[in-house]
């Protein structure tokens, strides 16, 4: 089940015979995840994560600063020109989680950017090979993971970077049933 709940990093506390939440269906279907990013609501990076990364050109910081900035413009871009609605609001003013027209992922022809923000406003952001398909289900999976292992971490300091072993044990588990 999907469950969205706030918080963010945390210290293991979890004993490892915790089992995982179960993936969902029809995951493992050769996704290539290369990065993972997950930001909280005032865009802290709290977990920067590779697997695939053919090539890197500019230092973690500065990469995660321009992620945050693209997601915070785009997530902007798609609520002022939502054809649904009368009251666009301001480009660049911030939205609240689930607010205006949303956006699930874009590509280019070397990438495909995967998005999904939780009520809390937690942003998770998987970068994968440009042929992938939806990965919405995967994901949300990433997110229970993230609420199992991080947020019910009472050693967990909200809004602190990721340090949980048995997540980062249970993620790169998972992210290897989609390769």
């Amino acid at each position: 089940m999907f469950s969205f709940g706030g918080g963010s990093s945390l210290t293991s506390v979890v004993p490892d015979a915790t089992p995982a939440p179960a993936a969902p269906p029809g995951t493992g279907t050769g996704a290539n995840a290369q990065v993972l990013y997950v930001f909280n609501r005032g865009g802290v990076c709290l977990l920067y994560r590779e697997w695939h990364r053919p090539l890197r050109t500019l230092d973690p910081t500065q990469d995660q600063k321009l992620m945050f900035g693209l997601l915070f413009s785009l997530r902007s871009f798609t609520a002022k020109i939502d054809p649904t609605t009368a009251e666009k609001g301001n480009l660049g003013v911030p939205l609240l989680p689930g607010q205006g027209c949303s956006f699930y992922s874009f590509k280019t022809n070397t990438y495909k950017l995967n998005f999904l923000e939780s009520p809390s406003g937690i942003k998770l952001i998987l970068i994968t090979h440009p042929r992938t398909g939806d990965q919405r289900d995967t994901l949300k999976h990433i997110y229970n993971l993230y609420v199992e292992y991080v947020v019910k971490n009472p050693l967990y300091a909200p809004g602190t970077p990721i340090k949980c072993e048995l997540f980062n044990k249970h993620l790169d588990q998972y992210v290897k049933t989609l390769i």
